[in-house]
């Protein structure tokens, strides 16, 4: 099944609960969360008050991408205000396997997220103990950035890599995902794409959610 996630980090939070809203009504599947410090990445989103009210409304898996260093002091209270997935930086990890551990014993799915300059063969120890890898398809920190290309490249060698490996994780993108590159991703191998200005950038969000899950679940 490949699953579409919409991305908060560009919707409009003055009016965040509608948001919350017409996704919940929508054929999306997770609820993409960024979390971003400003040391990590050259910006900062929101924390744990946001995290909180959209824990309260929001009916989909709340997909959590940490973009600060040192994640281990807030994994455990991610996991408490309902991360079902939490991704932490590659980059960013000293002792990433504990980190992984740690996110696990909490029952929450762990991921890796790699920057786009970051080689999917650094992820050849850690690949059979996560549940998901969010490869960044732009450089983190802003949305509405061009897609970089080689992103192809880097799904069909961690596409390979899984499989070596015999993991189960779930190959995610993240970053420049719209209905123009939706279908291509997918056929090569990405299992979830995060959609942001793409789906919240648009007048109609819920017609640009749908059309984006109509074409990753093309034949």
């Amino acid at each position: 099944m490949k699953l579409l996630a919409p991305s908060l980090l560009s919707a409009d939070f003055v009016n965040l609960n509608l948001v919350i809203q017409i996704v919940n009504e929508s054929p999306a599947d997770w609820l993409h969360l960024d979390i971003m410090d400003g040391v990590f990445v050259p910006n900062i989103s929101f924390g744990f008050p946001v995290l909180a009210a959209v824990q309260k409304h929001c009916q989909k898996p709340l997909d959590v991408h940490l973009m600060i260093v040192e994640p281990d002091r807030y994994i455990s209270k991610f996991a408490e205000y309902g991360a079902q997935y939490i991704s932490v930086h590659y980059e960013a990890c000293i002792h990433l396997h504990r980190t992984i551990q740690n996110i696990r014993s909490l029952n929450v799915h762990p991921g890796v997220a790699i920057n786009p300059h970051t080689s999917v063969h650094l992820l050849e120890d850690i690949i059979a103990d996560i549940d998901l890898v969010c490869l960044m398809s732009v450089n983190p920190g802003f949305g509405g950035q061009k897609f970089i290309d080689n992103t192809y490249k880097k799904i069909e060698q961690l596409k390979n890599l899984i499989i070596q490996k015999n993991s189960k994780a779930l190959i995610e993108i993240d970053g420049g995902v719209d209905v123009y590159n939706a279908q291509a991703l997918i056929k090569t191998g990405a299992d979830v794409l995060v959609a942001g200005n793409s789906v919240f950038g648009q007048k109609d969000i819920a017609r640009a959610i749908h059309q984006l899950k109509e074409e990753i679940t093309k034949p």
